[in-house]
């Protein structure tokens, strides 16, 4: 019993691990998505700024969530996902509506 208790604990930790690598590998696929944004001029310096506020915030909170125990429980990689998801859309919408970095 005891050896069936610590397999499904190890792999309930290898299996959060692996998803908390997934949350990361996210955020620098978003990140280079906004560098992208910036080389290419479709980002304004505005833009960039609002975006990149809001990747600092949802890195905290993925930080905070991180603290509260082992790992990111079920409800808050998907409260995380969700907030991703918002963030992608924002980044690809600011990408291409037409708006170009100027010479300011």
């Amino acid at each position: 019993m005891r050896k069936l208790l610590a397999a499904f604990a190890i792999g309930a930790l290898l299996s959060t691990g692996a998803l908390t690598a997934q949350v990361k590998k996210r955020e620098v696929r978003q990140r280079n998505r906004v560098n992208q944004g910036v080389k290419s001029g479709e980002l304004t310096k505005e833009e960039t700024l609002k975006i990149e506020a809001a990747e600092a915030k949802l890195h905290k909170e993925i930080k905070e969530d991180r603290r509260d125990g082992p790992g990111l429980t079920p409800k808050e990689r998907a409260k995380i996902n969700r907030k991703q998801n918002k963030l992608s859309k924002r980044i690809a919408k600011q990408n291409h509506d037409g708006q170009r970095r100027g010479n300011k």
